[in-house]
């Protein structure tokens, strides 16, 4: 691509978030740019859209230019409403992030970064998440250099249609990261840690909570690298969710079974 690339950032932690801040200066230099991001904080949104209630478009001032807008309502609405109403032409890719807190593993399922970004792939243009796995206190600065390279290699080298990029930074990345490594999705994921507390009208409430469900992982998987401090990246296809081994398994038995049923 000889042109500057046209991309759409968004990410699920709002757009005021330090690290959507942080992605846009990564690659504002190289690219011509739009933001829509969340109004407000969206996190462990997913895929989810909103339904029951009006959404609201609204400009937001920002540096160089760059047109931004915020919408009050998650990373999938803000990527279906930039699609459907804001933006003027196509972009060549999506970006989200840069998350607060690592999206390796099966965390993905539950990620609104990663909803934002599987949202374009729908659509059919291709994207990469970014996630910090520092969750207190992200090192912004010491990934600055590594988002854009990252970002042309995908556009000099597409992933097939319907995959996507997710890419995380170690923890502790400020003192240095052994490489980039391309991984599997690990299996790891946060599981429910629930914790009970009372109003102070005396009525109890739940805190969700969680912690880190660990499993035996692949050595190739996003969860090793970023243990041995690689920077991981796993490609993750979303465009046919057939399980096609159960198909041809199953598919003839379950066919002759149901042909005898009376509907």
């Amino acid at each position: 691509m000889t042109q500057r690339p046209y991309l759409l950032i968004t990410n699920d932690d709002g757009i005021h978030a330090p690290g959507l801040k942080h992605l846009w200066e990564a690659v504002h230099e190289h690219a011509d740019l739009a933001i829509v991001a969340p109004t407000t904080e969206r996190s462990g949104s997913g895929l989810s859209i909103t339904w029951t209630r009006p959404l609201l478009i609204q400009s937001v001032a920002w540096e160089k230019g760059t047109p931004a807008w915020s919408v009050n309502g998650t990373p999938a609405d803000c990527v279906k409403m930039a699609f459907g109403m804001i933006l003027k032409r196509r972009p060549d890719l999506v970006i989200s992030g840069v998350n607060r807190g690592s999206n390796s593993g099966r965390t993905v399922l539950y990620s609104g970064t990663i909803g934002g970004i599987i949202e374009g792939v729908l659509k059919g243009v291709p994207g990469i998440a970014f996630s910090f796995t520092d969750f207190h206190v992200p090192p912004v600065s010491a990934t600055k250099d590594y988002i854009f390279p990252l970002i042309r290699h995908m556009l000099k080298h597409p992933l097939p249609t319907g995959s996507f990029l997710n890419v995380n930074f170690p923890l502790n990345c400020q003192s240095g990261v052994k490489g980039f490594k391309l991984g599997k999705q690990g299996r790891g994921y946060w599981i429910e840690a629930p914790e009970e507390r009372t109003h102070p009208e005396g009525t109890p409430y739940y805190w969700l909570g969680g912690r880190w469900c660990g499993f035996e992982e692949d050595p190739e998987s996003d969860v090793a690298y970023l243990d041995q401090g690689y920077i991981a990246a796993a490609p993750i296809h979303v465009d046919d969710l057939t399980d096609r081994q159960a198909f041809q398994t199953h598919k003839a038995h379950f066919d002759s079974v149901f042909q005898r049923v009376n509907l």
